[in-house]
């Protein structure tokens, strides 16, 4: 009977390899349902946030769920570690336990103790197999054991080298759109002489962003509950506003950068969709509408004061409403399941950018610039 153990043994020890394949090696989406590491992520996921609802005050949650994305991680190669740990140690358990113990009589404990001293190649000595087939797992156990520490030792970096990518670009916002960003101070900054032009090459830096965050975030998934230096800055709010700026360059924004506005807008759409799709978020539409008519006159009215012209009349709504239609469901869906907030089109009056505050005062504003003064006290 001992010997059926081997079975689900072998199970463990195949899944796990195959979960750890496809999660640091495998460089693309999984599409199959059923997946260890996905049911992982789900359920601590879930549980992170009933204690985040339960036990902490509005001002930590924050602080609370950035600690999520790097624990999860390491609490995930601990599980792989463990269940292979697991795995041997039952097919040792299988053969019969077949080791030269110093501490009695072998049983599944000792068999579990050869296999953690092997996997981690420490090589104790008091535990030894005795049988061919206990000295060929053995074996082939601590190969695998070093091959999963290098493994882990690379996958560390590629995460961390993605991560600084992402938020080095996110930050680059602060001056060009506000903090939050949103697409009312994208616009209404790059409304200086030469400011198309620049917008454009601000378009076109974003497009290769989004390129880039799809890739690296459909590669490695994780990287989506990796937060942001800032709690009002994320991955997810950067995204949805250079989708809110191309949709109204390419819907009403006079000049020449609605070619570069529309392919922007199609990779910074291709990437919100598709990780919804791994992440299995539908998309729905937010109960209050994003921007209701009035606050598009008011943004219309505002860029005018400041020199720029947002087309009107129907076909213009229309169209921008079309295009909102295409993304914005996908952003709210992955904003609820993430519990990231997504910022308006227009942002709160007299409301400074993160670079105008420190911990220790104000910094004033600078009118040649056309930045808002800061007149708030410092929000870190």
């Amino acid at each position: 009977m001992k010997a059926l153990w081997a079975v689900p043994g072998a199970v463990l020890i195949v899944v796990v390899l195959w979960e750890a394949f496809e999660t640091i090696v495998l460089p693309r989406r999984v599409t199959r349902r059923i997946r260890l590491t996905r049911l992982f992520y789900r359920s601590t996921w879930r549980l992170w946030l009933a204690a985040d609802r339960a036990i902490l005050p509005a001002r930590r949650k924050e602080t609370w769920l950035s600690f999520f994305g790097p624990i999860s991680l390491l609490i995930l190669l601990s599980v792989w570690a463990g269940i292979l740990i697991v795995g041997f140690a039952l097919l040792h358990f299988a053969t019969g336990s077949a080791v030269h113990s110093a501490g009695g009589a072998p049983g599944f404990a000792t068999d579990l103790y050869l296999s953690g001293t092997t996997f981690f190649t420490l090589g104790l000595g008091d535990v030894t197999p005795r049988t061919p087939m206990a000295r060929a797992f053995t074996v082939v156990e601590s190969g695998l054991g070093f091959g999963f520490l290098a493994l882990v030792i690379g996958y560390l970096p590629a995460l961390n080298q993605s991560f600084s990518r992402r938020e080095a670009n996110i930050s680059l916002l602060d001056a060009r759109a506000g903090s939050p960003p949103t697409a009312f101070e994208m616009i209404r900054r790059h409304g200086h002489d030469h400011g198309k032009e620049a917008l454009r090459q601000l378009l076109h830096e974003w497009e290769r962003w989004s390129s880039e965050l799809l890739e690296s975030h459909l590669s490695y998934p994780v990287l989506a509950y990796f937060r942001s230096q800032h709690d009002n800055q994320s991955w997810l709010g950067a995204l949805s506003t250079i989708l809110d700026t191309s949709a109204l360059a390419v819907a009403g924004l006079d000049g020449d950068c609605g070619r570069q506005a529309e392919l922007t807008f199609a990779m910074a759409r291709h990437a919100v969709v598709d990780l919804s799709q791994i992440f299995r978020t539908p998309p729905h539409m937010p109960q209050q509408d994003r921007l209701p008519s009035k606050d598009l006159k008011h943004l219309r009215d505002s860029l005018a004061a400041s020199g720029l012209r947002i087309r009107e009349g129907d076909d213009v709504e229309r169209a921008l409403s079309e295009l909102r239609l295409m993304y914005e469901p996908y952003v709210h869906a992955l904003s609820h399941y993430l519990r990231i907030a997504v910022p308006p089109w227009i942002p709160q009056t007299g409301r400074p950018d993160n670079w105008q505050t420190s911990a220790w005062g104000r910094v004033p504003g600078d009118k040649a610039t056309g930045l808002p003064q800061d007149t708030e006290k410092d929000h870190f």
